[in-house]
């Protein structure tokens, strides 16, 4: 059988789009049944032959309170100023866990789906999304664990419509923030696998740099003793991690708290700058991740 050259002279070259081209992120809406399949899939894997199951999902988070509350917050007495420091330290700690596993996945998702990106086209920023969309839905049993405990110590009596927002904007902080580094570290993972390592150190020095196990008043008293300037502190309160946890605490802890402990400064307004922060970073990590994706089949 032969095919008449003629038939395809008469397709304006229009039509043709370059092989492997991505529209980016936007891609990632054209294609939201396979983001979806790979959420379904990423969800069901986790526990698979697993005794526990979805057990794991309150397990994990709660050992990891434990042993902060009982080393940082008897032995090293970290709670001192922090009345009902159980409820504080929980809330920080799911945000943590929130950013770690959906940074860290999203980091690994090109290369840990290889055999796809080498294989078959699709836009290879669903892998990242996927990534953070799936540590969200782990995420959230943590938030019910929270809420739940919550609610025993009255939380429901002083509820506000300012509480659900800081839920809602912490949440959003943290995956905007994570999937902007996501893809900048997952892109650059590809050639150069000390990527991982670099965000295991990141996500190590995360827990520190944030208002989890201390206050932010201690940062504060901290940088008057050096004599340090007081820009430093704003700089510390500008990172979206640091302010998605302290959206947290004012969501979960200062509800059913008495407690002297200001809230930081200007908090409505550096959310505003945080989420700014956040999809800067989103760009900036989509540009490397469109930039060098044209190699990720070579490379891997």
């Amino acid at each position: 059988m032969t095919v008449d050259p003629a038939l395809f002279a008469r397709v304006p070259r229009s039509e043709f789009d370059i092989p492997g081209r991505s529209g980016g992120l936007l891609d990632v809406f054209r294609w939201h049944y396979l983001l979806r399949l790979l959420v379904r899939t990423g969800v069901t894997t986790r526990y698979r032959n697993s005794v526990l199951g979805w057990t794991w999902s309150y397990v994990r988070p709660a050992a990891q309170f434990l042993v902060f509350w009982i080393v940082l917050g008897l032995f090293l007495n970290l709670e001192r100023g922090i009345a009902n420091y159980a409820i504080y330290l929980f809330s920080g700690i799911v945000v943590i866990n929130l950013f770690s596993e959906g940074y860290k996945n999203a980091t690994t998702s090109i290369v840990g789906n290889a055999p796809l990106v080498r294989k078959v086209y699709l836009p290879r920023q669903l892998f990242a999304v996927s990534a953070v969309f799936v540590a969200f839905v782990h995420f959230l049993p943590q938030v019910g664990l929270l809420l739940v405990v919550c609610l025993f110590l009255g939380w429901i009596m002083q509820i506000s419509i300012l509480s659900i927002l800081a839920i809602l904007a912490g949440m959003a902080l943290v995956m905007l923030f994570a999937l902007g580094l996501g893809l900048l570290f997952g892109a650059v993972n590809v050639r150069y696998r000390d990527a991982e390592n670099i965000v295991e150190l990141l996500l190590l020095l995360a827990t520190w740099a944030s208002p989890v196990l201390y206050s932010w008043t201690m940062v504060q008293d901290a940088i008057k003793m050096m004599g340090w300037p007081d820009w430093l502190l704003e700089v510390y309160l500008l990172n979206p991690i640091t302010q998605a946890v302290e959206l947290f605490h004012y969501a979960f802890w200062y509800p059913v708290t008495s407690t002297d402990l200001p809230l930081p400064p200007d908090l409505a307004l550096n959310t505003l700058w945080t989420f700014l922060i956040s999809i800067a970073t989103l760009l900036l990590g989509q540009a490397v991740f469109r930039r060098l994706e044209g190699r990720f089949a070579q490379d891997l």
